[in-house]
This record gives structure tokens, C-alpha cells and sequence, in this order.
């Protein structure tokens, strides 16, 4: 199945998970929606399950390609690009039912809830289209979200082991602080305010 086909069934099932519980989405009505049959939405995912564990992989990736350029196309302070993918975690969250999911580890009734685990796999789906690999965690997503930061923070130097060094602290600091965030909406100012304010002004980096 070509690239497009594929994105518009993950469309087409993002659309129905916002109308109806997950349980309530029926294969057929997405692979209508998306313009195919609902063999070839059976061919390309497997299974209902496929369907949502690829769906998560693509809202997972997504988000943190909005981390990766949070961190690249903000101004030359660490703090300041540090603030804006904490905004960007909590404006993901909020429009993104399935990051909010993931970030928070809150899964109710009305998403699906593929095992964060890897799954064994009968299909004849070719390996690289379906997504039984593990599905990320809310510690897994902060890990990947600090790493990202100190790579970015980084420069082309070596990365620093991300236990030990001043930097790698502050930014998980500021990912912990986004996800406190999402979880309890602040006031005035908002994620990025609070990044700011507890982040120390001149960052080691």
C-alpha cells in the first residue's frame, strides 16, 4: 500500500476515535471513510488491535517531531527552547487525546489500550508496516524527550551521559515540568512561564 492510503486510514481512525469510543469503531466504517476496501485495511494492519497500535505509533512519532523542532526552531537560549517544548507538551496533550494518553499513562474507556509491550505476530502483514514492536510509555516518552533535548542543547559535540550532566537535569526538569502541566493545567503563563521561572537563567551546557 502506498504511503498516502496508509495515512489516510490512521486519518480516517484518528476521526472515528474522536466521534465514538474505540470500542464503537467499526473496521468498515474506516476503511470506507479512507476510500478502500475493508480487506486492504485488514491487509495492511492485521487487525483491529494493529490498527490502534499503529495508530498510537503515529501520534507517538508526531509528538516528538513537534519536540524536535520546538528545539531547533526556538531562539539560541536553551531556556527559552527548553519553555517552548514544554508549550509544546501541553498543547500537544490537549489537542491530541492519544498524547495525552501516553504522557500521562491515563487510558480511559473510550481509547483504545494496546499493550505498551511487543506482541507476537501471525500476520501476513510485512514487518516493517505493522507496530508490534514495545509502545512507549510515559518514562519511556520522557526519556526519549529529555535525550532529544540534550543532543539538541548539546551542539555538535558528543553527547553527555544523560544521568549525570548538569544539562540533562534541567531538562528533564523542564519535560517533568510539562507533564505536571498536562496533568494539572497552570494559570496564567502557562509551561513555558513555569520553565522559565524554575530553570536557572544561564543553562550548562
Amino acid at each position: 500500500m502506498v504511503p498516502a492510503a496508509r495515512e489516510s486510514l490512521l486519518d480516517a481512525a484518528y476521526t472515528a476515535l474522536a466521534r465514538r469510543p474505540w470500542a464503537a469503531v467499526r473496521m468498515v466504517d474506516v476503511a470506507a471513510a479512507a476510500g478502500v476496501s475493508r480487506q486492504t485495511l485488514y491487509n495492511e494492519f492485521g487487525s483491529k488491535d494493529g490498527l490502534a497500535r499503529a495508530l498510537v505509533r503515529r501520534e507517538a512519532d508526531g509528538y516528538l517531531a513537534g519536540v524536535d523542532r520546538a528545539l531547533s526552531d526556538g531562539p539560541g537560549d536553551p531556556r527559552e527552547r527548553l519553555a517552548a517544548t514544554a508549550e509544546w507538551t501541553t498543547s500537544a496533550a490537549r489537542e491530541n487525546v492519544l498524547v495525552r494518553a501516553m504522557l500521562t499513562g491515563c487510558w480511559n474507556e473510550r481509547l483504545p489500550a494496546p499493550a505498551l509491550t511487543a506482541v507476537p505476530s501471525t500476520s501476513a502483514v510485512p514487518a516493517q508496516r505493522r507496530a508490534d514492536g514495545p509502545l512507549p510509555s510515559p518514562g519511556d516518552l520522557l526519556a526519549l524527550v529529555r535525550d532529544r533535548a540534550v543532543a539538541a542543547l548539546n551542539g555538535a559535540g558528543p553527547p553527555p551521559p544523560p544521568s549525570t550532566t548538569a544539562l540533562a537535569r534541567s531538562c528533564e526538569l523542564a519535560v517533568r515540568l510539562a507533564l505536571s502541566c498536562v496533568a494539572a493545567p497552570p494559570g496564567e503563563g502557562g509551561a513555558g512561564e513555569l520553565v522559565r521561572t524554575v530553570l536557572p537563567r544561564e543553562l550548562t551546557v
